[in-house]
Formats: C-alpha cells, structure tokens, sequence
C-alpha cells in the first residue's frame, strides 16, 4: 500500500496569494529549515494537507529533494454512504430476530452465523475506510499522482511532471458539492496518462490555484534556465 504516514505538523500557510508557492519554494532553503513552514494544524484524517509535515508525510519513490505541496483524499462526506450501510448491516441481527429466518439453525449455529455476519461488516467497514485513507491525490513541487488503492495488495499511480500539465479545470456539478465546497479536478497532461482525474476533493478552486502557480513557475525556470 502506499507509504503514507501522518504525523504531528508544522502549521502549513494559508492564502491565495498567487506567488506563495514561488516564494515558499524559492527562498526557503533545502533541509531541515525549510520544512518549518508557517500556518495550522491538521488532524491526521483530514482530506485537505497544504504543505504537509516532510517528516510524517511521505510516499514510495519520492526524490530526496521533493517536496510535497498538497495531499487530498476524497472529501469526509463521501463516506456517508458505507457509514449508513455499516449501521445497518450492525443493527440487521437485532432486527431479524423478531423474523424466523434462521430458527430451522441448531442454536449453536445460529450463533456461529451471527458472529460470521459481523465479521463481514467489520471486513465491509475496515476495507472502505482503508479505501478512502489510502486513496489520495500528490501534488509536489516535480509531479502530481493519483494513488488508487484497490486492495491490500495492489494499487495503481498515474503520475505527470508538474510541466508536463497543459489545462486545469474544476468541476462541481451538485447542490451538495457546492454546499460542502467539494468537486473533481481534471488535469490534462502531455504524459502517458493523458488525463489525470482528482475525484470529490475539498476546496477543489484552492487545490486547482496552487496545481496552475506550480505550473506557471516551472515555465518560468525554464525560461530562466534558456537565458542563463
């Protein structure tokens, strides 16, 4: 599974100056000094991490000299849907006791059936929370991923470098996502992956703001680069 770990963190900075990034990455020196970064706290589930702590945070073949600049998981409302159907799955025996459905059982097998039902609710609840925690959407100062997790055992990544984006547009689509300022970011790429999709991320402008500054400073380096 991705090597994604959440640790206490620096207070990250806010705003949506549009040289912020820039600034940040330009005049913060490498090392230790330049992971102390000004901002809030973030608890360890949330879905939106701007400059996330270098120390707790960190994913399989990552550079030594990159730095991640946002972690997005699907927005906290999207779990309600398995939540709901986890309740329901965990009050069903109550309720289905009042029904002779399984009283033809020997009571010790009644029993077993019982136990075996919340060990696939368990299972059911425990494998969509690993889903949501672990799928997440990197955006560093090189590249963007989108980390699927499928299971314990396989994951799929597409990834593109930061100057390989060609368009970055945010789509909402829904009186929910509007009211809980949550929406997909499509990213159109020059890479193999010709479109990487962030699905149901919050505050999608803000993330879409900071993926385009990336973007706008990487040309300017190149440029730089050229007439150096």
């Amino acid at each position: 599974m991705p090597d994604i770990f959440v640790a206490k963190k620096e207070n990250p900075p806010t705003g949506g100056d549009k040289t912020e990034v820039k600034k940040i990455l330009k005049h913060t020196p490498r090392g230790k000094a330049r992971h102390k970064l000004p901002g809030h706290r973030h608890n360890p589930l949330s879905a939106f991490f701007y400059f996330p702590d270098p120390d707790g945070v960190h994913f399989v073949a990552q550079d030594q000299e990159e730095k991640i600049i946002l972690l997005l998981r699907r927005h906290p409302v999207t779990n309600i849907p398995w939540i709901v159907i986890t309740i329901v799955m965990l009050f069903a025996p109550a309720v289905l006791s009042f029904f002779p459905i399984i009283e033809f059982l020997p009571e010790r097998f009644q029993f077993i059936a019982v136990v075996g039902w919340y060990l696939v609710t368990t299972a059911f609840a425990f494998e969509k929370f690993l889903s949501w925690f672990f799928n997440v959407y990197i955006v560093t100062d090189e590249r963007i991923f989108d980390v699927d997790f499928v299971n314990l055992v396989y994951r799929e990544i597409a990834e593109a470098n930061i100057d390989q984006i060609q368009d970055v547009n945010v789509k909402m689509g829904s009186a929910i996502r509007t009211l809980f300022n949550y929406g997909d970011i499509l990213i159109q790429t020059a890479s193999a992956q010709p479109n990487i999709e962030f699905e149901a991320c919050p505050d999608p402008d803000r993330a879409a703001q900071v993926i385009r500054e990336l973007r706008v400073e990487e040309e300017q380096e190149k440029i730089e680069g050229r007439v150096r």
